[in-house]
């Protein structure tokens, strides 16, 4: 059987893997995009209707210009596509006044010049109702954050890299990929053979396996999501209900206020399984972990209604530092790939996208991402 050469090929074409794809084939590439699944899908980390985004990042400051650079290649996508991607409905953050959020936000919001509102625990229950916030916790309101349109977003990016003439291709899996220094070439499940000058790899919960020569640990959790009815007219976006998120004793608590007929979307951050393999994975109904979730809204938002209207499982994968991996794999120097975005990843795909393609074309990026290269972990 004939090989099919192309100038790149993506492994993965979800969240970060469609945007690769996307500004690649802008720059003029041959792309090839390679998925077992077809675009929007449910099976990995890049679904579940919505994920937030903003720009105070109590994770590291150093995500803040990566950040305000996304923020305008998804309005640049949402003009080129003619669909509603991000939504500025606010985000509320609450949690100790010493905790690594709230001092992780205006510590950013200071050194990067963001608006964020400091509230006290009686301001934010007189301005949105259906919250309870102990009177030790304060709040903090980051009025440009809000939401992006998750399955909207990958199937934007799609249409764009076909419209660039991407050649995506759908239902087969890679089975091997071997590289030297002359170019890569990849083998997929049904016997087809591609080769291509660069290999990009954003395989999500499937980046150990593709990159096993990485040296890092990746550890795959079970994530779950919930819907639950949102009661009277609180929690609603329409009537001012920001996104919100909670850092308590016990986990780390995040929402969406009711966008649809589903409700209130609710799930814990923190925690969560450890997999073995994401394909494999039942992604079975976990009382624990419902419990956990229902108690944080009995304890802070006690309008919301019971049972749950809907529920679903995305996977976090884990880098050792919870911090992302984006870097020219060690030992391929033509090879890149992004990957451990442990679990606050999607709202930088429209960026992580073009600095993939900076990498895989140009060898580097204008893009301030050295602070998640893999020369961190001594590799």
């Amino acid at each position: 059987m004939a090989t099919e050469v192309f100038d790149v090929i993506v492994l993965g074409t979800g969240g970060v893997g469609s945007a690769a794809a996307y500004h690649l084939a802008r720059r003029g590439a041959r792309v090839l995009g390679l998925d077992r699944f077809p675009g929007g899908h449910d099976r990995g980390s890049s679904h579940g209707q919505t994920r937030i985004i903003r720009q105070a990042y109590f994770e590291h400051s150093d995500y803040v210009p990566l950040l305000i650079e996304a923020y305008r290649l998804w309005r640049e996508l949402e003009q080129s596509s003619g669909e509603t991607l991000l939504r500025q409905v606010g985000l509320l953050q609450v949690g100790p006044a010493g905790g690594a959020v709230i001092g992780g936000v205006l510590a950013s919001a200071k050194q990067h010049g963001l608006a964020v509102e400091s509230l006290a625990a009686g301001e934010i229950e007189r301005r949105w109702p259906g919250f309870r916030v102990p009177e030790q916790l304060v709040g903090v309101l980051e009025p440009a954050a809000g939401y992006l349109h998750v399955e909207r977003c990958v199937l934007a990016h799609l249409a764009a890299a076909q419209e660039q003439g991407a050649d995506l291709r759908f239902g087969s899996a890679a089975r091997s990929w071997r590289g030297d220094g002359g170019g890569v070439t990849v083998e997929t499940e049904d016997g087809q053979r591609y080769s291509a000058a660069k290999l990009v790899v954003t395989a999500g919960p499937w980046a150990s396996q593709v990159l096993a020569g990485l040296g890092v640990p990746l550890v795959v959790r079970r994530k779950h999501l919930y819907w639950f009815p949102a009661g009277d007219s609180a929690y609603q976006a329409d009537k001012g209900y920001p996104t919100f998120l909670f850092e308590l004793p016990h986990g780390v608590f995040y929402g969406f206020p009711k966008i649809d007929d589903l409700g209130l979307k609710v799930a814990e951050h923190s925690g969560g399984a450890a997999v073995a393999d994401p394909l494999t994975d039942p992604r079975a109904f976990d009382a624990g972990d419902l419990a956990r979730v229902e108690g944080f809204l009995a304890a802070h938002l006690p309008r919301v209604g019971r049972p749950h209207t809907c529920r679903g499982v995305c996977f976090y994968t884990m880098s050792p530092d919870e911090h992302f991996l984006v870097d020219q794999l060690p030992g391929h120097d033509n090879v890149v790939f992004a990957a451990g975005l442990s679990g606050h990843g999607f709202k930088f795909t429209s960026v992580l996208g073009p600095a993939l393609a900076d990498l895989a074309l140009d060898g580097q990026t204008r893009l301030p991402i050295g602070f998640l290269g893999v020369g961190r972990f001594g590799k």
